[in-house]
């Protein structure tokens, strides 16, 4: 082994990766925790102990250069490699005891979970779990979270998944605006109504498109980018709203629309990482959360055997 080339600063090399991914000095910075001042020496260092410069300052962003283009591809595979380090030591663990963070939908996160949390509780009380609510993608493999519950098949190599199984979404009104509006017959009907949606009103446009429902973008009247923000405005009468069927089961003040036939069905994966599943306490909560989840979709398909 190179002992010359194993002295390389990889402080130095995370702040230049930082600095790359996010174009310039001050986004870097907060990314890190750092002052733009200390990335900056950091990146100046690494410029000069490589006599190369890596960056071109364009207005108040920078700007790879060739070197730095080259150099960037060597240094994710750095940043990868260094994941890899805890990820390996934390899936050697076999002691029941210790953190483990789940991350999932903050609907799924606030109704769902916590039932399933307290009954593992129960067996496992040495082991503290982290519950992430986003409803971003979390990366795994940057231990931004341990576990995640996500509607997409995973397609990173290093990463385990198993599908638990398929939910079911209907739409939902509050009595209060079926009382104003009227109750649409069918799924056709939704074209003269008001919609609470996520955000990007033309995304879910084009997710109801691709189930066979026409509604205009400017029909999605009142948007949040949470789940529940969303399912609270209907709730409140504002509008008609999708919702997994395990969740409107809990909420019997809203109406079911369309009951004989779920506006979209969507696959529920838990996925973690690939060094991380064979550690004890990984398992052991990776294991209670298939089965009570298989359990409750089960049960919550049982409710609507018309699907």
């Amino acid at each position: 082994m190179s002992w010359s080339a194993a002295s390389f600063d990889w402080n130095q090399a995370r702040a230049f990766l930082a600095t790359a991914e996010h174009g310039s000095l001050s986004a870097a910075a907060r990314e890190l925790g750092q002052t733009q001042p200390t990335l900056g020496r950091q990146v100046a260092a690494l410029e000069e102990d490589l006599g190369v410069a890596l960056f071109d300052r364009a207005g108040r962003g920078l700007i790879l250069t060739d070197a730095g283009r080259e150099l960037l591809m060597h240094v994710r595979d750095m940043a990868e490699a260094a994941a890899r380090i805890p990820l390996t030591a934390s899936g050697q663990s076999q002691a029941l005891r210790g953190t483990v963070s789940i991350t999932a939908s903050d609907i799924f996160s606030a109704l769902l979970l916590p039932p399933i949390i307290a009954d593992l509780a129960r067996s496992a009380p040495e082991i503290d779990i982290e519950l992430i609510a986003a409803n971003e993608l979390r990366d795994l493999s940057r231990r931004e979270a341990d576990i995640a519950l996500r509607h997409v098949r995973p397609t990173e190599p290093h990463l385990t998944a198993r599908l638990l199984g398929e939910g079911l979404g209907y739409f939902y009104a509050a009595p209060a605006y079926l009382a104003r509006r009227g109750t649409p017959e069918t799924p056709a009907d939704l074209k003269d109504h008001d919609l609470v949606g996520f955000l990007d009103a033309d995304q879910m446009v084009a997710q109801l498109t691709h189930f066979g429902i026409e509604v205009p973008a400017e029909n999605i009247r009142y948007r949040s980018d949470s789940g529940l923000a969303m399912w609270e405005m209907v709730r409140q009468g504002l509008g008609i709203g999708l919702m997994s069927a395990d969740m409107g089961l809990r909420s019997p003040d809203v109406d079911l629309l369309f009951p004989r036939h779920p506006a979209f069905r969507y696959p529920i994966w838990l996925v973690t990482h690939r060094e991380l599943h064979s550690a004890r306490r990984m398992r052991l909560v990776f294991d209670h959360l298939a089965e009570a989840l298989t359990a409750h979709i089960a049960r919550t398909h049982a409710r609507f055997p018309a699907a």
